[in-house]
C-alpha cells in the first residue's frame, strides 16, 4: 500500500551524474541538486546526453520531478527511466522542459515501483550540451 505523496529525498542512498563542469565538484558538484539552496547548482560538462541517476533505500513510486534549470542551459528532449535493483531501466515519461529558470513540474503518470530512477537530457538549449540544475526535487511515495 502507497502512503501519501511528498518529497522522497531523504530515502535517496546515492546519487551520480554523467559530469561536472571542467571536473569542478566543489563548485558545480551532485551534492548541490539536492540542498535547497537557491545560490547552488549541479552544471554538466558539454555533450549529450547528459543524466542523473539516483538510488533510494527503498522502492517508491516517483509521480513527479520538480526542476529548476538555469535559462539557457535546460534540458530538452528528456526521459525519466527507473527500475528495481539489478533489472534493466524502463521507461517511465518522457518530459519537454521549457528553457526558463523558474521550478518546472513534470507528472509521472506510470505508477511503477523502483528502486533506481535515471533523469536523461537527451539536448540542451545550450550550443554545447551543458545542463545547469539549480533544484531537483522527487515527489512521490515509499511502497514499504
Amino acid at each position: 500500500m502507497t502512503t501519501m505523496s511528498a518529497s522522497i529525498k531523504e530515502k535517496i542512498s546515492s546519487t551520480r551524474v554523467s559530469s561536472v563542469l571542467n571536473r569542478d565538484v566543489k563548485q558545480f558538484g551532485k551534492k548541490y541538486l539536492f540542498d535547497g539552496d537557491d545560490e547552488t547548482c549541479w552544471n554538466s560538462d558539454q555533450g549529450s546526453p547528459q543524466w542523473i541517476q539516483v538510488e533510494f533505500k527503498v522502492p517508491v513510486i516517483i509521480q513527479e520531478l520538480h526542476l529548476q534549470f538555469q535559462g539557457g542551459f535546460a534540458g530538452k528532449d528528456c526521459i525519466i527511466e527507473g527500475a528495481q535493483s539489478g533489472e534493466e531501466l524502463t521507461k517511465l515519461a518522457d518530459f519537454y522542459p521549457e528553457d526558463v529558470n523558474k521550478t518546472q513540474i513534470f507528472s509521472v503518470e506510470k505508477e511503477t515501483s523502483v528502486s533506481l530512477l535515471r533523469i536523461t537530457f537527451n539536448n540542451s538549449t545550450d550550443f554545447f550540451g551543458r545542463i545547469t540544475v539549480y533544484k531537483l526535487d522527487i515527489v512521490g511515495s515509499s511502497t514499504s
